[in-house]
């Protein structure tokens, strides 16, 4: 494998250590017409876009101008920005040709990404969906992220962020110890981070209802990763039981994952200076502005 310089290795950067809390934002209409008036009416500091269809291959090349607008708009306000990549990319699937759409489709999220200074780009770990294929898959992963994360490097960036998935299915990376090895891959190179789902880790086992069980998650992410590595978290609170491999939202403190854990979320070092970004059911901006304000309420 060839070597990299690990985040790890280098003196960490000093940051603040508020969370700043947001939403994925809806973009139908326009980038910037649709997202920034959404961003302020639901009080977010963060936002996550997607820039194709959630469950598509298309890859639209985005509008200069709303690009602009969105970037001016989001920078004005201080706003990170992040993309979620299409849901099918599955670098781990034994079909070759959804293999080459879905590095097709973070190739696009990519120079999306730098056309709307977008600090990251989350995609799912993805699945070897047949029994058997898991080291073949692994090393699909590993030929399709390298060359992307190495364009990505020097092109400063986005970071592409790896998102483990609710178990089931196969999944190269459900739980956090998983993301070990998947790291491991792609030699730990540098531009890849990682997205912390709370919904995804109780679908798969991680039970952070209980007392200490988001803390006791979170240091096995950090034990496996590195304490550098995290740069989002996807804050969803759930409608099934831990380890159902469901992965169904619910507001934050309404399923049952419960408000207690998301306060060990907000508390746990790994978290600080870490964008948290809310995916729960919302009527226009409502829910999310509400789950905002829980997690902002909860912030140490």
């Amino acid at each position: 494998m060839s070597e990299r310089s690990e985040p790890g290795s280098r003196a960490p950067q000093s940051r603040s250590a508020r969370r700043r809390v947001g939403a994925h934002t809806p973009t139908s209409g326009g980038l910037a017409k649709a997202a920034l008036p959404y961003v302020d009416a639901a009080g977010a500091e963060v936002v996550q876009v997607y820039v194709s269809n959630s469950r598509g291959w298309a890859l639209p090349a985005g509008d200069p101008a709303q690009d602009a607008l969105f970037r001016d708009g989001c920078g004005e306000r201080g706003v990170p920005v992040f993309i979620h990549a299409s849901l099918l990319v599955n670098l781990g699937s034994p079909t070759p040709a959804t293999v080459e759409r879905s590095a097709q489709t973070l190739a696009h999220a990519l120079r999306r990404g730098r056309a709307i200074g977008a600090e990251g780009v989350v995609f799912h770990a993805g699945s070897a969906v047949d029994a058997g294929y898991a080291e073949a898959a692994m090393r699909q992963v590993r030929e399709a992220l390298l060359p992307l994360l190495d364009e990505a490097a020097a092109s400063g960036g986005p970071m592409l962020l790896v998102e483990p998935s609710a178990g089931g299915g196969r999944s190269l990376a459900s739980r956090v110890e998983h993301l070990g090895p998947y790291l491991d891959a792609v030699d730990r190179h540098p531009m890849m981070g990682v997205c912390f789902d709370t919904c995804h880790a109780w679908a798969a086992g991680h039970d952070l209802a209980v007392e200490g069980g988001m803390t006791a998650t979170l240091d096995a992410l950090v034990a496996a990763v590195g304490a550098d590595r995290l740069k989002l978290v996807h804050a969803n609170d759930s409608k099934d039981l831990c380890g159902s491999t469901r992965d169904r939202h619910e507001n934050i403190g309404k399923g049952t994952i419960g408000e207690p854990a998301f306060a060990e979320l907000m508390r746990h070092p790994a978290t600080a200076g870490i964008p948290v970004v809310v995916e729960t059911p919302t009527e226009k901006h409502v829910g999310h502005a509400a789950d905002i304000a829980t997690l902002t309420r909860l912030h140490p």
